[in-house]
């Protein structure tokens, strides 16, 4: 399959139509985010999941993250979420990490794989030349743009071949900073205001103690 991409590197409302109408249409699309390349689909499509993990080698069982490119969308969609957390999701996003949240209402099973009671949440603080794409409401599965177990994508090139050859839209924003999200365990902020940094990463652990311990 030949992709359709754009040699632009800032992201425009026609490149944000276009990603909408991949993902709506069951595609996989390449696309730029605040930290690294990223490739998406639509959560809730099973038969693009599995396109996806086809694309990066990724293990069938292992979960994806959920991706809101803007904040407002991510807590009207997740109206279960209990008022703690949604505190915890304002002070910490948007940014550069990923949130682990507990789903009672099992939502995004393609994304959430073998983990169905886990949703991980992302929510980008975009760059000026990507702020295009928070206009896009709809909900991402989304995962590194890279083959399992390999290095992040800071730039396009640096994407696997066989992953731009495979997509269906592939987006050019430029050289990115190139460090991952930080994953942040919130699965019993509510109950019981506990939180773990599994992986440190964009987001020092520091600053996620510091906005996270302002809230008590």
């Amino acid at each position: 399959m030949t992709a359709e991409i754009d040699e632009q590197q800032k992201i425009g409302e026609q490149d944000v139509e276009r990603l909408g109408r991949c993902v709506a249409g069951g595609g996989v699309a390449v696309f730029p985010t605040d930290t690294v390349y990223g490739v998406c689909c639509d959560p809730d499509d099973e038969q693009a999941a599995r396109r996806l993990y086809a694309l990066k080698g990724r293990p069938a069982a292992r979960p994806a993250a959920v991706m809101f490119l803007a904040l407002e969308p991510a807590l009207e969609a997740l109206s279960e979420l209990q008022y703690a957390e949604r505190v915890a999701m304002q002070a910490l996003l948007p940014g550069p990490v990923t949130l682990l949240l507990a789903n009672p209402g099992l939502r995004f099973a393609p994304a959430c794989r073998t983990d169905p009671a886990t949703l991980g949440l992302r929510v980008p603080l975009l760059p000026e030349h990507l702020q295009a794409l928070s206009s896009l409401t709809r909900p991402l599965m989304q995962s590194s743009a890279n083959m399992s177990g390999q290095p992040d994508a800071r730039t396009l090139a640096e994407v696997p071949k066989s992953m731009l050859d495979g997509a269906d839209l592939v987006l050019d924003g430029g050289e990115l900073p190139g460090r991952p999200s930080t994953v942040i365990d919130l699965r019993d902020y509510a109950e019981n205001r506990r939180w773990h940094v599994l992986r440190e990463g964009a987001l020092p652990r520091a600053i996620v103690r510091e906005l996270l311990t302002s809230l008590d």
